[in-house]
């Protein structure tokens, strides 16, 4: 039987992952590839299932199952390093290094599509990949306002948004002060990410703290069960699954909430009403 409750458990709490995954909200794309795991997330899967189903062997508890391999997959991600934000901050930093880069190169290349070239000879490391392929669409003869139009798309920033809104401008009238444009932006994006850092400084005490109240939670209801036993001998009837269903959805909201104080959120992108691609030439 308590290897049965561990297999319900680990089981209910893996549907409950791929559930909270798929209610994420996501742009859609109808030519997006199929879904496939890389090595990572499948052993972050397995982890969560092996707790999981350990949890359940040992208390007998589904619901404790559950609530363990959710803990197992979501507390790491949600108190861990703010990835995201960190990435955001090197992109806006490279997209300002992108500018003077270009900025640079307008003084000897022919025109704005040559010093797009010559700039992505060396991008900057967190928009390679992007600068890569707008080089690549000017070389196939794609119009500038179209390809920039994709560059804009493909790295979602504030900041870029605004750099190739001056590209684009320039494309078409023919801008004579870009040069000083693509500086004024250069020092924008790095003002902002300097704010951003001193944000961040100051949410790093509130995720410290989450971890701390975290850790504590964990190792206490831990030694719950294996030093004291017969203390949580109410939880193995159905009533006690579900005082405990209500006590873990509590912990739930709490945790979520420290996160989100500790959590520096992103700068909206700016909207635009023009058209990036403008009219024809």
């Amino acid at each position: 039987m308590a290897l049965i409750a561990a297999l319900l458990g680990a089981g209910l709490g893996l549907g409950l992952l791929l559930v909270a995954d798929g209610m994420r909200r996501r742009p859609r794309d109808n030519h997006r590839p199929p879904l496939r795991l890389s090595r990572e997330q499948l052993l972050r899967l397995g982890g969560c299932v092996a707790v999981a189903a350990t949890v359940g062997a040992v208390t007998r508890w589904p619901v404790g199952a559950v609530l363990a391999g959710v803990a197992c997959g979501v507390l790491p991600r949600l108190l861990g390093t703010d990835r995201a934000h960190q990435a955001a901050l090197a992109r806006t930093e490279a997209v300002a290094a992108w500018a003077e880069m270009l900025r640079d190169n307008l003084s000897a290349a022919a025109g704005l599509e040559q010093a797009i070239l010559a700039a992505a000879a060396v991008p900057p490391a967190p928009i390679r990949a992007e600068v890569t392929d707008l080089a690549a669409a000017v070389r196939a003869g794609v119009r500038l306002p179209q390809a920039l139009a994709a560059f804009r798309e493909s790295l979602a920033d504030p900041t870029a948004d605004l750099v190739v809104r001056a590209l684009s401008q320039a494309a078409h009238r023919q801008a004579s002060r870009l040069a000083d444009l693509l500086s004024e932006l250069a020092e924008v994006a790095r003002k902002r990410t300097a704010v951003r850092l001193r944000v961040a400084a100051g949410r790093a005490r509130v995720r410290t703290s989450a971890r701390v109240v975290t850790a504590t939670t964990v190792v206490f209801a831990a030694g719950l069960v294996a030093l004291n036993r017969g203390y949580l001998h109410a939880y193995d009837t159905a009533v006690g699954q579900l005082v405990l269903l209500a006590i873990g959805g509590l912990f739930a909201a709490g945790f979520a909430g420290l996160t989100r104080l500790g959590r520096v959120g992103e700068p909206t992108r700016p909207a635009t009403t023009d058209n990036l691609e403008g009219a024809r030439p």
